[in-house]
């Protein structure tokens, strides 16, 4: 097998020094995830990023979670799909599998599915609470996920998720797979990130086959992804707003995000980009007309949302329901390496478009703004920061857009090969596994979605405001429930 990510198979007494070492924050989690008789788990150190594999003899492995609590959630959704079970962990009740499966951990040893008991959620004690069940069903075109409140009156004194309504089978669908198709099933985990899944699919892919992307190919997926960026900011920025009550800027920034999707599918003929990036490159080049509609889209984003900015800060009712609300303290960032923009208002700065970096945004300049107040109104700033930093990166990219070729062939292989990558998307950093069997199909891929370590900081940030501000704080972190629910 030939490997071109650092992967080590460990004893237990080494997974569990591993585990230590993440509740020491001498490393950070990246992924946790279940494979054909093992689990793998995907650590960062600096720039390093190194995958430790436990061979699950007895089908069990020895729980990441019991010391270090961001890997619950991930070995509870193994369970679900594996079957595998984590030693020792504080939490064992299924996670994606919420009893509507025809068959019982579809991904592991298949079993015929068991009516589940009641699902148990976490008590909570104390003198007047009540219980405000929310969900799955919500008000407008939302996906579906649970939300149990525990109150005391209007203040929230716990808030537990129940998710997994949207689980699509997506890494049972890629199993003997073509890339190809496994591309366009990547592309559509969270469909407002098809881009930057479709890159970090191909980039896993490139890293297997050990070929890269032409130099244009790259610098047009950076394109693409900083659109991508800024039509998923405005939508945040003004559906942010729109919850506190202050529907002109809803309007106004709902403008620039059609506008941003307009000037998407005039460069790649597709408003989202989608399928645009493929392994070896991109399946298009830019239109002719593509730079000149960028180009103007820039010109008017410089034009209109300074104003929009000034209109933001200025006006009062907004701060008042933005400022001190929905507070997540830096130290819980850290523990859960919460990427994006939830762990860049608590003061992580982290950006996998600068570490570990990839082509081209080593050869461009820009800044990650990084703020300590946790807020949402923190949230919103980082969004207004990077909106700029996009701005400056869409001209960096078209002044040095080289010429050449878009593609490469993707070679055949004799051999098993595995590939990682880690793409900075608009809501944070998406890990992406492969392995690329010796028939050029995909034996088994792992995608992380950047929710998974920001769902569970939402529970956190809402935890001693009241009931009525929970959209605001919902809407600030803007979690996927389909990059997450797989």
């Amino acid at each position: 097998m030939t490997m071109t990510l650092p992967r080590t198979t460990v004893t237990e007494q080494e997974w569990r020094k591993a585990a230590d070492r993440l509740a020491a924050g001498e490393n950070s989690l990246l992924g946790l995830w279940g494979d054909d008789g093992c689990v793998h788990m995907a650590l960062l150190g600096g720039r390093d990023i190194a995958v430790l594999t436990y061979v699950c003899k007895d089908g069990s492995y020895p729980s990441v979670g019991a010391v270090h609590a961001p890997a619950i959630r991930l070995e509870r959704a193994i369970g679900s799909l594996f079957g595998f079970a984590a030693a020792g962990s504080p939490d064992t009740r299924p996670w994606l599998d919420l009893g509507f499966w025809d068959v019982a951990h579809p991904l592991g040893k298949q079993e015929p599915a068991r009516k589940p008991a009641p699902y148990a959620f976490l008590p909570a004690e104390g003198e007047a609470l009540h219980q405000i069940p929310v969900g799955p069903v919500h008000a407008g075109i939302i996906e579906p996920g649970h939300f149990r409140f525990t109150a005391n009156g209007e203040h929230v004194v716990r808030l537990e998720q129940r998710l997994g309504y949207v689980h699509k089978g997506i890494e049972q669908l890629m199993r003997g797979a073509g890339l190809e198709q496994a591309g366009k099933l990547a592309g559509r985990a969270s469909g407002d990130s098809t881009v930057a899944y479709s890159i970090a699919f191909a980039q896993a892919v490139e890293a297997a086959l050990q070929i890269k992307a032409p130099p244009r190919a790259a610098y047009l997926r950076a394109l693409m992804a900083e659109l991508e960026r800024l039509a998923n900011h405005f939508g945040d920025i003004g559906a942010i707003c729109n919850d506190a009550t202050f529907a002109l800027m809803h309007a106004q920034t709902g403008i620039l995000r059609e506008r941003t999707l307009r000037a998407a599918d005039a460069c790649f003929g597709h408003r989202l980009m989608m399928d645009a990036v493929v392994p070896g490159g991109v399946a298009r080049d830019i239109a002719a007309d593509g730079p000149a509609a960028v180009q103007a889209l820039v010109a008017e984003v410089r034009k209109v949302f300074p104003r929009l900015i000034e209109l933001y800060d200025s006006t009062a009712s907004l701060q008042d329901r933005t400022v001190t609300t929905g507070i997540v303290k830096p130290e819980y960032a850290r523990l859960f390496a919460a990427g994006g923009y939830v762990g860049r208002a608590s003061g992580r700065d982290f950006d996998a478009r600068r570490m570990p970096g990839y082509a081209p945004y080593d050869e461009l300049s820009f800044e990650v703004p990084v703020l300590q107040d946790g807020d949402v109104n923190a949230r919103v700033w980082i969004r207004i920061r990077e909106v700029e930093q996009s701005l400056a990166l869409i001209d960096q990219i078209l002044d040095r857009l080289p010429a050449g070729e878009i593609s490469v062939p993707v070679p055949a292989q004799g051999e098993t090969r595995e590939g990682l990558a880690l793409v900075e998307a608009f809501r944070g950093d998406i890990l992406v596994y492969v392995r690329i069997g010796i028939d050029g199909r995909i034996e088994r891929c792992h995608l992380r979605d950047a929710s998974w370590f920001q769902w569970p900081l939402l529970e956190v940030a809402i935890e001693g405001n009241i009931v009525a501000d929970f959209p605001l704080c919902n809407k600030s972190f803007n979690c996927s429930y389909s990059g997450h629910d797989l």
